[in-house]
């Protein structure tokens, strides 16, 4: 009954139940004195009085709260005071844990920036379609035919569906559950695709420095297509109608041990399955590494080519333009643990929620 859908630890594995059977008993005057012995060596900032809240909703059990309940710590003792009677323990938070506060500045700081990745790309769309610049017929038909152009309009296209459906992944998440995971479904496919041709560019960047010379594939463009958004579609559909929970409603838990909505929602429509968390996090990984060697191999090449400092300067500029364009700073989620979860998060929220 009292499995913590966050893994929460609990002091000893102890839980104290305190209840009147005449009924439910809250709102004392006088806080009830729930006393906790240990014999480990605890951080005060690390141990909290809780009590078991349940569930409201249907197959949820419920979760730790803190709400009514101080905590006061003496040598070997944790001492509760709580104006109500119910299930108390005490939770042992993760130290890399994030806060509320910290959970909604992050939530503030993606919003802000998929908002201005959205409207970044959609506008780059409208001007590589030249369908708002002035420009000779012949130039448009030969920027249409190039296809590194293509290539990032896909990308383009693909980042605007990201940021689009993150955006709506935390309204919805107050939505039936159908359309929750109908939403958990497009931004888990448009993920991929996102991913996906981020290896196009590194490949397509690959054959222009490489093999500059006597290259030609049949039918490329289409076959990038195949790639990039044939197979994650795919796979998310196959998926969505074979095994529909894998989507639906996704909490996000705090140091604190609860979920609390009046910081800022913590739900969203997202993944719900932990295999299918981890295969993301392997597929994202392969093509991550691929990036990665051919952002080096270029780096390779640009060093060998540079002859004077101004040439260097614009050589690294060019690099960090492609770290973008590659999607290396995604890498930065294989960095969530320990002293580095907190920094690594914020540096991941503001880059790659930016990077439209």
């Amino acid at each position: 009954l009292l499995q913590d859908a966050h893994n929460s630890s609990v002091l000893n594995n102890d839980v104290l139940g305190a209840f009147l059977t005449s009924g439910s008993v809250a709102g004392l005057s006088r806080p009830v004195e729930i006393q906790f012995w240990h014999d480990t060596v605890l951080d005060a900032s690390n141990a909290t009085c809780v009590f078991w809240k349940p569930g409201a909703g249907a197959g949820s059990t419920g979760s730790w709260s803190r709400d009514g309940c101080e905590t006061t710590h003496r040598e070997g003792t944790v001492i509760c005071h709580c104006d109500h009677l119910t299930f108390f323990a005490v939770l042992l938070l993760s130290a890399g844990a994030l806060s509320p506060a910290q959970l909604a500045s992050l939530t503030h700081i993606s919003t802000i920036g998929c908002s201005l990745s959205a409207a970044a790309t959609l506008c780059t769309l409208l001007l590589c379609c030249c369908s708002s610049t002035p420009c000779p017929p012949l130039s448009c038909r030969q920027r249409l035919k190039d296809n590194t152009t293509r290539i990032h309009m896909h990308l383009l296209a693909a980042l605007l569906l990201l940021n689009c459906s993150f955006l709506l992944s935390t309204p919805l998440a107050a939505s039936a559950e159908g359309l929750c995971q109908v939403t958990a479904a497009m931004l888990h496919a448009s993920l991929l695709c996102a991913l996906a041709w981020m290896a196009a560019e590194a490949f397509h960047l690959l054959l222009l420095l490489v093999k500059v010379y006597n290259v030609y594939i049949q039918h490329y463009l289409l076959k990038l297509c195949l790639f990039a958004w044939g197979l994650p579609v795919l796979a998310v559909a196959a998926v969505f109608v074979f095994k529909r929970d894998t989507y639906g409603y996704h909490a996000i838990s705090t140091s604190e041990g609860y979920r609390n909505a009046t910081i800022v929602p913590s739900t969203r429509c997202w993944l719900t399955s932990l295999p299918a968390h981890y295969a993301t996090l392997c597929y994202a990984g392969l093509i991550l590494l691929f990036n990665a060697l051919v952002l080096g191999r270029v780096v390779l090449i640009l060093r060998r080519i540079q002859q004077q400092k101004g040439q260097a300067r614009r050589d690294w500029v060019t690099v960090l333009g492609l770290t973008c364009l590659l999607g290396t700073t995604w890498g930065l989620a294989f960095f969530s643990f320990g002293i580095f979860l907190v920094p690594q998060l914020y540096l991941f929220t503001i880059l790659n929620s930016l990077q439209g």
